[in-house]
């Protein structure tokens, strides 16, 4: 089982039945042809669509499709994602960071992130070298730099907190 939701408005239940794909208890009476990785080929109803996979977020189980013009996001659950709702468990993985720690010991070259500033996940925060290599830490979620506990020119040692984020 799994359920889709399409542009935060359409819900649907999608399960395979005896062999069958079984679209909101009714039988799926279609077609897809895979192209290449990102590109289908839709029957349905008697008419022909060209899908392309936009993008595709398996740990959100999360993706959008083009069809013709129109894009399509969609969000999905199995009986999994549901069963841990109901236990009140889904919002488990969403940990908060609250500080970045030097992952070696090193040299702050530059500090690319200022106090108040919101950072991406990924974002670039500082420079550090190591071993004579410059390594750019970046932000391991979306955060918001509470205070920067280091300058550049700053020797680090492993697990020394860098940043402490709000």
């Amino acid at each position: 089982m799994l359920k889709i939701k399409v542009n935060n408005k359409f819900n649907f239940e999608l399960s395979s039945e005896l062999n069958q794909t079984v679209i909101n208890g009714l039988p799926f009476h279609g077609d897809i042809l895979k192209i290449n990785s990102r590109s289908f080929h839709v029957l349905y109803n008697n008419k022909s669509f060209n899908a392309e996979l936009i993008d595709f977020d398996k740990e959100q189980k999360t993706c959008s499709v083009k069809v013709g013009n129109t894009v399509y996001s969609m969000q999905m659950t199995d009986q999994f994602d549901e069963l841990l709702h109901q236990l009140g468990m889904d919002n488990l993985t969403t940990a908060t960071i609250s500080e970045i720690k030097a992952p070696m010991p090193g040299l702050v070259l530059r500090i690319l992130a200022s106090e108040g500033q919101e950072v991406q996940k990924g974002g670039n925060l500082l420079v550090l070298e190591a071993m004579k290599m410059e390594n750019i830490i970046k932000a391991p979620a979306d955060v918001i730099i509470k205070t920067v506990k280091i300058n550049p020119g700053d020797k680090v040692e492993k697990n020394q907190v860098m940043m402490i984020f709000s």
